[in-house]
Order: structure tokens, then sequence, then C-alpha cells
């Protein structure tokens, strides 16, 4: 059985990137990120994938 996948809010992605919720779902529509859709519509984003694009980054920056 696999494990389950953290998901987590434009927010919290946000947060984590020091940037506006606007700004990370720009990024899902131009194919930057990957998003989830829940039932009622709302963006969600795997923490893997984000923790990976913020290691990219942080490299990048440095």
């Amino acid at each position: 059985m696999s494990e389950l996948e953290v998901l987590l809010t434009p927010s919290e992605v946000a947060k984590l990137f020091r940037v506006d919720p606007k700004t990370v779902t720009r990024w899902a529509k131009a194919g930057k990120l990957t998003s989830i859709r829940t039932l009622g519509g709302h963006r969600r984003y795997k923490e893997s994938e984000v923790k990976a694009l913020l290691a990219a980054v942080e490299i990048k920056g440095n």
C-alpha cells in the first residue's frame, strides 16, 4: 500500500517561497507546479513536489 501524499494549500506554498498565493496559482497555470483540484475546485499541491522545487530554487540562488 502506498503512502498518502501530503497536500498543501496555495497559502502554505506561498509562505514557503515568500510570495503571494496568486503567484503560486500563476505557476500552476504556467506548468511550473502541478496542482490537484479538490471537489470544491480549490487547488492543492503535492508537498514532495513543492519541497523539490524549493530545494532547486535555493541551490540555483546560491
